[in-house]
């Protein structure tokens, strides 16, 4: 007997349905009876969007995807609507120095810092060790509504940006994480990237003692096998409904809820009152160090690669 899918947060049951091209979007599901929990998404136009504002080679394209991808599977357990997930990579020294990418409220942003000379005398593919040696990965979460923050950092010592994901999560929360990433550069050189993060859930849904307490959970170690076998290529494949995915993974298990999903898309808060304000709280002399021949202060953003002139007159012009 195959599973009951349910739909949308009030379990009722719904057809699922999803576009021919199922992209920029990530979706919720929980197995109730294995308590397990997790998140499936895959970017398209919006991470090309995202990589456009840059001219990065291709193997920063990938570790960028791949990042922004596990960004958006994180952020969709963001239960506020204003909260924000962030995460950052900094490995001082390194071919890439930083890589910052977060989430809010479905809008996705992320750029990284790197040596384009060192890069290139590496091959096509260089392992994350390779650009990251020596480096740290945070993962911060950032409550609106409560103020609360939670942050946790690991050494960027893992196969993958993923793979450092689940480290995180093993030893900031004691909680057993999967996370797999894949993706596919089409004919027309654009990037596809799909993802899939499962956890058990950390007491059960009726308070059930903690994971990491017990040597060994049949579980945990089921949802694990099922989700370890989701293909790179499945996940970054448009024309799968993520829906289907998560139906190929657990259609013997007894239930499995699949949530409303969200849509996806690149969300940079660059704003030019922002940065007058923030430019404001600087003293008069070192904005007049800022500025050019023609008084212009020039701030570009990294994220999108805009560029804000401000008139130092403006300013001035107004208290501080």
């Amino acid at each position: 007997m195959g599973p009951r899918f349910r739909g949308g947060d009030e379990g009722k049951s719904v057809t699922v349905t999803a576009p021919t091209a199922d992209l920029d979007r990530v979706i919720g599901f929980t197995i109730p009876s294995r308590h397990a929990r997790g998140r499936v998404s895959r970017l398209g136009p919006v991470l090309d969007e995202i990589l456009s504002a840059h001219a990065y080679p291709a193997p920063i394209e990938t570790l960028l995807a791949e990042a922004l991808t596990l960004t958006a599977l994180l952020g969709a357990t963001l239960k506020d609507a204003q909260g924000q997930m962030t995460l950052q990579a900094q490995s001082p020294g390194a071919i890439v120095s930083l890589l910052v990418c977060d989430y809010k409220n479905g809008e996705l942003r992320g750029y990284v810092q790197f040596d384009a000379g060192r890069l290139a005398q590496l091959g096509k593919k260089p392992t994350l060790d390779a650009l990251c040696k020596k480096g740290h990965l945070a993962i911060t979460f950032d409550q609106a509504t409560t103020k609360e923050r939670y942050q946790g950092i690991v050494p960027l010592v893992a196969a993958s940006i993923g793979a450092a994901a689940e480290e995180y999560f093993l030893q900031s929360e004691q909680i057993p994480t999967l996370v797999r990433i894949g993706t596919h550069r089409g004919k027309d050189g654009k990037l596809i990237a799909g993802g899939i993060f499962v956890q058990h859930l950390p007491e059960g849904e009726v308070g059930r003692e903690r994971l990491h307490v017990r040597l060994d959970h049949p579980e945990w170690q089921h949802v694990e096998a099922l989700s370890a076998t989701m293909g790179a290529d499945e996940l970054a494949e448009p024309g799968i409904p993520l829906e289907n995915l998560v139906w190929r993974l657990f259609n013997e298990e007894e239930e499995v809820r699949v949530l409303a999903g969200t849509a996806l898309s690149r969300g940079c808060r660059c704003d030019s009152g922002y940065i007058t304000e923030v430019l404001r709280k600087f003293a008069a002399e070192d904005r007049a160090e800022m500025a050019d021949e023609n008084g212009v202060i020039s701030v570009d953003c990294a994220f999108c690669s805009k560029k804000f002139p401000v008139q130092l007159s403006d300013l001035v012009s107004q208290p501080l």
